[in-house]
């Protein structure tokens, strides 16, 4: 059985699971907690040298990491991958947004929080540099939705996975997505198609 690794504090390995929940593909959780340094172990590094959680260990023994790039693996042949060519630069051009523009800032404000004691005085200095990025790659995401329902050909697809994992936690963050009610509808419209599970939901058997 595929093997997930993962820490539930992770929007990226929350990607990998509400993936594989909505297409119905069973697995097997593994916990590997990142605030405790478990991904820095020996026997973590064996499955993913760049001790970084998700990683996954397919039946074959092959492995794979970069959430994104487990997305993009188990969305071939599904509806959650166009086969159009233009649309599939489309989901790439989000995929890379969320990498560069949206997870540095708005993932790294939520995960501050969620270490113990908050924010050191180093990071509280930059948070509202911090907020002011993430803001504004909330608001790249409000005005692209003014129009859709999606975000790639208006069909629910990986880019809207990856976008959705830490956007719809990034109150967690301090971020007020009031401001943004495009992105709250998006956000509502994920949440309520079949096979969604929460941010704490593993969904498959556990160790």
């Amino acid at each position: 059985m595929l093997t997930l690794y993962d820490d539930m504090i992770s929007g990226n390995g929350y990607k990998v699971r509400l993936m594989l929940s909505q297409l119905r593909i069973p697995f097997r959780y593994v916990s590997v907690d990142v605030v405790a340094g478990e991904t820095r172990r020996p026997q973590f590094l064996a499955i993913n040298p760049n001790g970084q959680i998700p990683a996954i260990v397919l039946d074959d023994g092959r492995t794979l990491s970069q959430s994104n790039a487990i997305l993009l693996y188990f969305a071939e042949d599904t509806p959650l991958l166009p086969h159009d060519k233009f649309a599939r630069a489309e989901i790439n051009q989000w995929l890379f947004f969320e990498q560069y523009s949206h997870e540095p800032y708005i993932a790294v404000l939520r995960f501050w929080q969620h270490l113990p004691g908050g924010p050191d005085r180093a990071q509280q200095a930059r948070l509202p540099q911090m907020l002011d990025k993430g803001n504004a790659a909330l608001r790249v995401m409000n005005m692209h939705l003014g129009d859709k329902r999606f975000f790639v050909g208006d069909r629910y697809s990986i880019a809207d996975i990856a976008l959705y994992a830490y956007t719809h936690v990034a109150q967690e963050g301090g971020f007020d997505l009031r401001h943004f009610p495009h992105v709250r509808d998006w956000l509502a419209r994920v949440r309520e198609l079949p096979g969604h599970i929460a941010i704490d939901e593993a969904c498959g058997a556990r160790d």
